[in-house]
C-alpha cells in the first residue's frame, strides 16, 4: 500500500523591521509591513513530517512529542485545511491523481531549540507545516502563494518560507490576498552575514506576543506614528542598503527599528517589558563597539536587535564575529564551551577580551548564567524537503521516540 507522506524543515527568521500589531486578527493582516534575516537550518530549524493515510480517524499534531490540539477554526486548523483546499484543486483537475485531500493527517514537528523562549519558533513551526504539507501535496511550490497561507498560522512565518533577506508586504486589501512574503535578496547575494545569538532566558515569555501586539494597537499612539510615517521610509532604505551590501546602513536601521519596537511596547497601556537588565547591557556593549570603531575612522561593525522577549540577535559581517563573541564573553562569562560552528577559535576555546580603546564601565560584568548560551549562525536558505530518513512519524503514524 502506497504511504502518502512528505518531511520538511524550515528556519528561523529574526526581524530588522519589527512586525508589531495586526488590522485582521483572524487572517493576521499586519498594520505595517516588515524585514528579516533567514537563519541557517543547519544551526536553527523546525522539521515537520505529515502523513495522510484513510486509515487516521481524524487530523492529529504532535510538537516535541507531545501531542497538540487542533481546534476548529484555530490557525493549525485554518493551515491544514487551506493546503487541502489547494489538493483538491489539483485532484479535481486531474482524475488520475490519488484522492488524498480527504485522508486526515498526522503530523510531528520539532524544534532544535527551545519553544516559546523568544527564538521565533511559531515562525518556523508553521512555515515547515506548510512546507512539508506542500511537499505531501505534491504542489506547485511558488513560495509567496504558500506564505500567505503559512501567515495565518503565524504572521511571521510567511517569511520563513524564502532563505536570505525577506519583506512581507502588509498589503491593503480586506481578504489578506496580497499580504504575503517576497525575497529582497537570496543567501548567496550576501553570505557574509552573520548572527550571533544571545540566549538570556529560555523561560516562556510573561506577555505572550499575540496580546502584547493587540493590547500595543489598541493603546499606543507611538504606533500609530511608526506604521504611518516611520517604518515604509525604514522597509525602502534597509531593502536598499541589502542590496547594496551596506552594512553601514543596515546596522543603524536594524537597531533604530528594534528600539522603536520596544518603545512601542513601553507606550502600551499598561507598559510591556520584553527586555530586561541583561539583554539593555548588551545594548551598551554593542553601542561603545561600534563608536570605538567609528572614532577609529571606520564604520559601524555591529547590529543588536530584540523581538518580543530578552534574547539579543547581533548581527555582523563574518570578520567581526570574533571579536563579539569576546566582548560577550568577557561581561557575561558562560558555563559551558562555546559552541563553534565555523572554527573561529580553534582549539584554545574563547577568552574574554575588549578592543583596544573600549571603555569598560559602560557595563558591569554579570556572573555565570546570566547569558545561558551564545548560538553563531549564519544567513541561510529557505524550506528543505527532507529524505524518508529523516522522517518523525514512525511506521504506525504516531511519532518516533527520539
Amino acid at each position: 500500500m502506497t504511504v502518502y507522506q512528505a518531511t520538511a524543515s524550515a528556519p528561523v527568521n529574526i526581524a530588522c523591521i519589527k512586525y508589531w500589531g495586526k488590522r485582521d486578527t483572524k487572517l493576521i493582516l499586519p498594520t505595517n509591513s516588515s524585514l528579516s534575516v533567514t537563519l541557517d537550518q543547519d544551526h536553527l530549524r523546525s522539521t515537520t513530517t505529515s502523513r495522510a493515510d484513510p486509515s487516521f480517524k481524524k487530523d492529529r499534531l504532535w510538537l516535541n512529542g507531545e501531542e497538540e490540539e487542533i481546534k476548529e477554526g484555530g490557525r493549525l486548523a485554518t493551515c491544514i485545511k487551506e493546503m487541502r483546499g489547494l489538493r483538491r484543486q489539483l485532484e479535481d483537475q486531474d482524475a488520475s491523481l490519488p484522492k488524498i485531500s480527504g485522508y486526515p493527517v498526522h503530523i510531528s514537528s520539532r524544534n532544535n531549540f527551545p519553544t516559546a523562549a523568544g527564538l521565533a519558533s511559531s515562525a518556523s513551526g508553521f512555515a515547515a507545516l506548510v512546507a512539508s504539507l506542500a511537499a505531501l501535496y505534491q504542489l506547485p511550490t511558488d513560495a509567496s502563494r504558500l506564505s500567505l497561507i503559512a501567515r495565518q498560522g503565524s504572521g511571521s512565518a510567511c517569511r520563513s518560507l524564502f532563505g536570505g533577506f525577506v519583506a512581507w508586504q502588509m498589503g491593503e486589501k480586506a481578504d489578506g490576498s496580497d499580504s504575503y512574503a517576497v525575497q529582497v535578496a537570496p543567501r548567496e547575494h550576501w553570505p557574509d552575514i552573520h548572527a550571533l545569538i544571545c540566549v538570556v532566558s529560555d523561560d516562556k515569555k510573561g506577555t505572550s506576543s499575540t496580546s502584547g501586539m493587540q493590547r500595543t494597537v489598541e493603546t499606543s499612539t507611538l504606533l500609530q506614528h511608526r506604521i504611518k510615517h516611520v517604518v515604509p521610509e525604514r522597509m525602502q532604505k534597509i531593502s536598499e542598503a541589502i542590496l547594496a551590501r551596506d552594512f553601514d546602513t543596515f546596522a543603524r536601521i536594524t537597531m533604530q527599528d528594534s528600539n522603536q519596537f520596544h518603545a512601542v511596547a513601553l507606550d502600551t497601556d499598561p507598559p510591556i517589558f520584553y527586555m530586561n537588565d541583561v539583554s539593555r547591557a548588551i545594548i551598551a556593549l554593542i553601542v561603545e563597539y561600534n563608536r570605538v570603531a567609528v572614532a577609529n575612522g571606520g564604520k559601524l561593525k555591529a547590529a543588536y536587535t530584540y523581538d518580543a522577549g530578552p534574547n539579543a540577535v547581533i548581527y555582523a559581517p563574518k570578520e567581526n564575529i570574533k571579536e563579539i563573541v569576546e566582548l560577550i564573553v568577557k561581561y557575561f562569562p558562560q558555563a559551558d564551551a562555546f559552541k563553534d560552528p565555523f572554527g573561529l577559535f580553534g582549539t584554545q576555546g574563547v577568552k574574554g577580551r575588549v578592543v583596544e580603546g573600549f571603555n569598560e564601565a559602560v557595563a558591569k560584568p554579570f556572573s555565570v548564567g546570566a547569558v545561558k548560551g551564545l548560538i553563531h549562525t549564519r544567513v541561510g536558505d529557505g524550506p528543505r524537503t527532507l529524505g524518508a530518513e529523516e522522517a518523525l512519524l514512525a511506521e504506525d503514524g504516531l511519532p518516533k521516540k527520539l
